[in-house]
């Protein structure tokens, strides 16, 4: 999950797994593959930056297990 801010200040956790498509129309709108819409005050590369962020801290914790 990523933190982004909502255009009224409040900020949320998003399940980045589900971004489906991120347009600059000028404001960051983000669809999801279950239809639900949101708009940011983040730019579209920094939603990008937190996701990529967010993936390989999982992925890390994944590899670094010990067996």
């Amino acid at each position: 999950m990523i933190t982004l801010t909502k255009l009224n200040g409040t900020e949320f956790l998003l399940n980045c797994d589900l971004i489906e498509t991120i347009q600059e129309n000028p404001d960051t709108t983000i669809r999801l593959s279950n239809g639900n819409v949101y708009i940011v005050k983040e730019a579209a590369s920094t939603v990008l930056e937190l996701t990529l962020q967010f993936r390989r801290k999982v992925w890390s914790g994944v590899f670094n297990k010990e067996i």
